[in-house]
């Protein structure tokens, strides 16, 4: 036995009533249809305005259809898509660079962002109430970290986290209104669809809406988008521009009233060409490429409002667009609709009822797209009806239209519950210093609210059921911060100092408060934390317990009351050879020695000053080699004269004199050898360079002297 389906798309513009048969092989056959025009404006943007004179209409169509069917006692209807409101929203945590580690934090913060969006929503509508708004689906345009588009929020460290969706609402009245439309017309809604479900049930099976396509329906005062994504229908969307605009701009330069150019439009669509009269009563022929000429701004605008709208829902071009009702013959709109996609034309496409899998070809309807909408409510309606749901959330009766895969998040939202002022509070935070920053560390999460359906524990994802109880508690608080000085810092690394060519292995430490702690301490709030960033020298010398040997404090005299600086007298530090002050950093391996101070002499003093202490020559007397002295300075320390072998304390003060330096004379070697010249007799004879020299004749370096006898 065949089943009949009662079916009504009740249109901005007309009303169609149509029946359809279905066979024991689940397929179905248009029967009959019938079309009626509203006499007045009662039908704005998808939303009964005038539910009397939209009834009457719905009741002469029942009366044609009955005169062939017999009595009709139910209908399948849909809401229009163009009723659909579509709101943009974000939320907002607080991470406090802790990662977001699980999936259901995240859905909790999505779900936040369609309840926001659902009140942006009721306030831009003057709403008084934003539960009179039901969600049939959103997506997400994009997450964000410290205000920086990302990827994902798993695991990644921040301030702040935030997601921005945008969100599709119902408004309760369109569906109560289209109710109260078929009571007064004597009928009993039977089931019902969204339009934009209806049409892409019967041409984007379940099977291939795990691919990314849109449904684009365009009819004469809006154009509506349905997007399918990952197996379900992911976002819906209207403009309100479609095929009116291109049937008045065909109006605008034909000078012909409105329902003339729209039969002329659809005569060059179908033929190539019309012959019409202007109001002035010229007659001209029009073909496809003068009206397409005439009309491009105004497909190109329409092409453009589609195309951004469906890259707002979608983010990025989808794989395909499939276009269907009547304002989808507009001339040269696949190809327009694909440039502005950046798509190959190819897959941009005009969808009739052909294309319906399930239905059984009939001559009872036109071919095209004009009635894939009608026959999808009929088919979706029937196969997919919209449900009341109800649930009690907390107690609380929540009713729900069944658009979609009913969740957990979704009553939650319709029963205006709070998710993020359900989550437990974060610990309290420790602020410390560490080297002298000052370092805050945030406390635990506080833990996700806890749900629970029908006794079960359960998330915000589960699908629910008609009766379920749905009961959500607020989350734990999270702990105060706890970490150790390895968690906060990291473990120390060691080095290998060669002190005197001894290898000695340095552990950095970690200080707290003036204290040393092991690594496993856990910071309190105000520690003020110390770990060894740096090895100087110093502290090395300390740690092998010689801090002596790094006393290098200088050594100061003063000459003729000016201070001089004598380096013999400091203790040396060396690092790899090089002399360095005791705040040098060491590295791993350095060769450190110390140079211990000496005492300086007198002689040592000259040397500093750059100066000569004394006149010196070299000769040789009776073939020994004997050198002469004579000092160029006096030295007094204290008015005692010292010499150049005389040792120096730290602050002495000494008077420095130059003296007249002469020339040496024979005489003066004898103040260097043994001979008393007092004692030699005989006769006796001197030489200087082997010839004869006498007492007081002058020598020079390097001269050869003798004396004989």
């Amino acid at each position: 036995m065949k089943d009949h389906i009662f079916a009504l798309d009740i249109g901005t513009r007309s009303v169609t009533g149509i029946i359809l048969e279905k066979d024991t092989s689940n397929k179905f056959e248009v029967v009959d249809f019938y079309t009626k025009e509203h006499t007045e404006r009662s039908m704005r943007d998808g939303q009964i305005h005038n539910v009397v004179a939209v009834s009457d209409i719905i009741r002469e169509v029942k009366k044609e259809l009955e005169q062939s069917h017999g009595t009709l006692h139910k209908v399948c209807v849909a809401a229009a898509g163009r009723a659909l409101k579509t709101m943009q929203a974000s939320a907002s945590m607080e991470l406090n660079q802790q990662p977001i580690i699980e999936e259901e934090t995240i859905k909790h913060l999505e779900l936040s962002a369609v309840q926001a969006a659902q009140i942006k929503l009721a306030q831009e509508e003057k709403a008084d109430d934003y539960h009179q708004y039901y969600c049939v689906g959103y997506s997400i345009l994009h997450y964000q970290i410290d205000e920086e588009r990302i990827g994902s929020l798993i695991d990644q460290s921040g301030e702040k986290a935030t997601v921005e969706i945008i969100a599709t609402f119902l408004p309760k009245i369109v569906v109560e209104s289209l109710l109260a439309a078929l009571n007064r017309a004597g009928l009993e809604m039977d089931a019902l669809t969204l339009e934009p479900i209806a049409a892409i049930h019967v041409l984007v099976p379940e099977s291939m809406r795990r691919l990314n396509v849109a449904l684009v329906d365009i009819g004469a005062g809006t154009s509506d988008i349905a997007i399918t994504n990952a197996g379900t229908v992911a976002a819906y969307g209207m403009v309100p521009v479609a095929g009116d605009e291109i049937t008045e701009a065909i109006s605008d330069a034909y000078l012909l009233d409105f329902p003339l150019a729209e039969q002329t439009k659809r005569d060059i669509v179908n033929k190539g060409e019309a012959v019409v009269a202007d109001i002035l009563g010229f007659e001209s022929t029009i073909t496809y490429d003068a009206l397409v000429g005439e009309i491009q701004s105004h497909v190109e605008n329409l092409a453009s409002r589609i195309a951004e709208e469906i890259l707002l829902l979608n983010a990025t071009p989808p794989k395909a667009v499939m276009l269907v009702g009547g304002g989808s013959l507009t001339p040269e709109i696949t190809k327009v609709l694909a440039n502005k996609l950046k798509l190959p034309e190819n897959r941009v496409a005009v969808r009739g009822i052909e294309a319906i899998q399930n239905l059984t070809p009939s001559e009872a309807l036109p071919k095209g797209p004009d009635f894939v909408t009608p026959i999808g409510i009929a088919i979706a309606a029937k196969q997919n009806p919209v449900h009341y749901v109800t649930v009690h959330v907390n107690g609380q009766k929540i009713r729900m239209f069944e658009m979609k895969q009913l969740t957990v998040g979704d009553a939650l939202i319709q029963a205006g519950i709070d998710i993020q002022k359900l989550y437990g509070r974060p610990g309290n935070a420790v602020m410390v210093s560490v080297n002298g920053q000052d370092v805050t560390i945030p406390g635990q999460f506080g833990q996700a609210p806890q749900i629970i359906v029908n006794g079960e524990s359960s998330n915000v994802e589960r699908s629910i059921q008609n009766n379920d109880h749905v009961h959500v508690t607020k989350g734990e608080d999270g702990l105060p911060a706890q970490l150790t000085l390895e968690e906060l810092i990291g473990d120390l690394p060691s080095k290998v100092i060669y002190f005197n060519n001894q290898p000695v292995k340095h552990y950095a430490n970690y200080y707290v408060n003036d204290k040393k702690q092991a690594k496993t301490y856990v910071v309190k709030d105000r520690d003020k934390i110390i770990f060894d960033q740096e090895l100087l020298v110093k502290d090395f010398l300390h740690f092998i317990g010689k801090d002596k040997l790094q006393q290098t404090n200088t050594f100061t005299i003063y000459v003729n009351k000016e201070q001089v600086k004598l380096p013999m007298g400091e203790t040396k530090v060396l690092v790899n050879h090089k002399q360095v002050n005791v705040e040098h950093i060491l590295h791993n391996q350095d060769k450190l020695a110390i140079e211990p101070a000496k005492t300086p002499l007198v002689s040592d003093l000259f040397t500093v000053l750059e100066k000569e202490a004394s006149k010196t020559i070299h000769v040789s007397f009776n073939g020994q080699p004997i050198n002469l002295d004579r000092p160029c300075y006096s030295i007094k320390r204290e008015g005692q004269i010292i010499g150049q072998d005389t040792a120096l304390s730290n602050g002495d003060s000494l008077e420095l004199k130059q003296i007249e330096v002469g020339s040496f004379i024979f005489q003066d070697i004898f103040r260097y050898v043994d001979i008393d010249i007092r004692n030699v007799s005989g006769d006796f004879k001197l030489y200087r360079n082997g010839e004869p020299a006498s007492f007081d004749g002058e020598i020079h370096n390097g001269d050869n002297l003798q004396l004989t006898w």
